[in-house]
């Protein structure tokens, strides 16, 4: 199913950990060098903004090629803007196909073609079905879902986790009132259930090509399972999708779990992200934590804004400073000494990083000794008493 050399995938980790080791400190740029040397590489671009450019670059030649065949096919009947896009679809597949197979991975030109094909396939079945939503959300999940597992393609992981949220949601419209009102609790469960599946899979993999992919789907639950039950999501979805009404001195049915479901989920979050170490989660807290005092306040103002902002930065301020002063002496556990190396499984790898890179040392050659001996000079230099 995977177009790339698996033991290309495999190398590749293999160099992001020597990064990671030579970042630290651990290997010297020379090593990390001979290691780039003895494993074979793809061409990829770790460069944000140069993927960008690539991208756009990308973009700008997949437009081009169905630019040229629709200038063909407008000459014919109204049957070709039927099918331009999954022509289009084809196309954007055929070359991610083709950039695959020329080694192109994380590069950029391969962004363009993979999201491309997603976005076409969602033009086309919109087309075909006069814009019903539900089928058009299963299709472009489904050919995420595809092109993810071909290629390994993160932001097409992405867009399936998007799409496969809106499966769940316009497959609960389908049932009226019933299944808009149940909304937020089957989300809730689902984001749940999933979290819990991704995070045994990651436990349980044996490649290590699928742990970015399993981390972004975890992270992606974190968050729908936050959003599901905030009190603010849930009431400005039943104003927009029941037409409730929501009079002065009234409230949604079930606000006090809502409001609790707001408060006590990010604190959650922080105690587990601490505990487990768990940096994408503790950087999700904080997000939950911030988007929680913005939806309290949405409704309830209780202090002036410039007042809240003041007394929020005094307590941030206060937080900040007695954990730096008790953490900074730590040397293990929770500290705020800077971490070497962000990759946890790092100095896991270390070993196969030094055997991969013994194959291509060699032992330092110790040079001839000269025929010529120096030395033996009675008074300031070699030869000063006549003798070599």
């Amino acid at each position: 199913m995977i177009a790339h050399d698996k033991q290309l995938l495999n190398d590749l980790a293999l160099l992001e950990e020597a990064n990671s080791l030579q970042n630290a400190g651990f290997i010297s740029k020379e090593q990390r060098d001979l290691i780039k040397k003895e494993l074979p590489d793809f061409h990829t671009q770790k460069n944000i903004l140069v993927r960008l450019g690539f991208f756009l670059l990308g973009s700008f030649l997949y437009a081009s090629i169905c630019g040229a065949i629709s200038l063909i096919g407008m000459f014919g009947d109204t049957l070709y803007f039927k099918i331009c896009c999954y022509i289009f679809a084809g196309i954007g597949f055929a070359g991610a196909e083709i950039l695959a197979n020329q080694k192109y991975y994380k590069h950029g030109l391969d962004d363009a073609f993979s999201l491309g094909t997603i976005l076409n396939i969602g033009l086309a079945i919109g087309i075909s079905t006069d814009g019903y939503e539900l089928i058009i959300v299963i299709f472009m999940a489904i050919a995420a879902f595809v092109i993810y597992k071909r290629y390994l393609h993160l932001p097409s992981l992405l867009a399936f986790c998007l799409a496969s949220s809106a499966v769940l949601f316009y497959g609960l419209f389908e049932f009226g009132p019933i299944g808009k009102t149940i909304l937020p609790f089957v989300a809730m469960f689902v984001s749940a259930g999933f979290y819990f599946f991704t995070k045994k899979s990651i436990a349980n993999r044996t490649e290590s090509y699928y742990y970015k992919g399993l981390l972004l789907a975890n992270s992606f639950c974190l968050v729908l399972f936050y959003l599901s039950c905030n009190y603010l999501v849930v009431r400005e979805l039943s104003v927009m999708l029941l037409g409730n009404e929501i009079l002065p001195g009234t409230d949604i049915p079930f606000a006090y779990f809502f409001y609790a479901f707001t408060l006590i989920v990010p604190i959650v979050y922080l105690v587990q992200a601490l505990k487990t170490k768990d940096r994408i989660m503790l950087w999700i807290s904080f997000l939950a934590i911030g988007f929680s005092i913005y939806t309290i306040r949405f409704y309830y103002s209780v202090l002036p804004i410039e007042v809240a902002l003041t007394l929020g930065g005094l307590v941030l301020f206060a937080i900040a400073y007695f954990s730096i002063k008790k953490l900074k002496e730590k040397e293990s556990g929770l500290t705020f000494k800077p971490d070497r190396i962000n990759n946890s499984n790092a100095i896991l790898n270390a070993e196969a990083l030094i055997v991969a890179s013994a194959f291509g040392m060699k032992p330092a050659v110790k040079p001839q000794d000269s025929p010529m001996e120096f030395g033996g000079g009675g008074f300031s230099g070699g030869g000063s008493e006549g003798n070599f």
